[in-house]
């Protein structure tokens, strides 16, 4: 996957980086051993969501930006649903 071989670019030249990925490639995810990566539960070919849903593709950027806020060490694979990120971004309570 080229995504993996131009975020370990960025990352040898000091520009943090996270891929935003589908979760039905949280394995081959796991082992690229990449730096940061958030899996959603979008369907293949849009991690993002769907066209049009700004809702949504708002709350994944959002998550992403949390995890490489507080990711403290590489190689941190990330699901959406985890509990913490949806509170943070979706203002559930």
């Amino acid at each position: 996957m080229s995504v993996g071989h131009v975020a370990r670019a960025l990352e040898e030249a000091k520009i943090a980086t996270i891929i935003i990925a589908v979760k039905s490639f949280e394995t081959r995810m796991r082992m690229m051993s990449l730096p940061r990566v958030l899996l959603t539960p979008q369907l293949l070919g849009r991690p993002m969501g769907s066209p049009f849903d700004e809702k949504s593709q708002v709350n994944i950027l959002r998550a992403a930006l949390q995890l490489l806020e507080q990711a403290n060490q590489n190689g941190i694979v990330q699901d959406y649903y985890n509990t913490d990120t949806i509170k943070a971004f979706t203002n559930e309570k």
